[in-house]
């Protein structure tokens, strides 16, 4: 007899998740902490940042426990990875597809919900030769407070 092992990926708001809900989902008391650091986060967050808070909820949680339990996170699709370069990574709770500003001085970043016109993606398909799958858009400039 073969047994099979099958994971459903469901693509949820976990804003709105309880903490029932989340212990619900089977993950460890690791992986449930760093789940809710990252649901509770009105921002976007470091692993380091992750760590400092999952530590408050699990004070004998580790870094590596933390940065392993976001890589399966992101790969559970329970979370979004961001990634700007060689810099560090930053960490989302909104899964659905939007788009960033980030400030060049403070290096805060925000969410952005635009649609891109098709002659945008065409375009940079043209230049690039890349057949698209997707096209992301980041806005670099001033923050509204670093501009007063």
């Amino acid at each position: 007899m073969t047994t099979l092992r099958i994971r459903i990926i469901l693509n949820l708001s976990y804003n709105d998740m309880s903490v029932k809900e989340i212990q619900d989902l089977g993950l460890t008391k690791q992986r449930e902490a760093v789940l809710r650091v990252i649901r509770d986060a009105d921002e976007h967050l470091t692993a380091n940042e992750v760590f400092v808070s999952a530590k408050q909820l699990l004070p004998g949680i580790s870094f590596a426990t933390v940065y392993n339990s976001l890589r399966f996170l992101k790969e559970a699709g329970h979370i979004a990875e961001i990634r700007f370069g060689s810099g560090a990574s930053l960490y989302d709770r909104k899964l659905a597809r939007h788009d960033h500003a980030i400030c060049t001085k403070c290096g805060v970043l925000v969410d952005i919900e635009m649609e891109h016109p098709a002659e945008l993606v065409e375009l940079a398909a043209k230049y690039s030769k890349f057949k698209p799958e997707s096209l992301d858009f980041t806005l670099r400039g001033i923050c509204p407070d670093c501009n007063k």
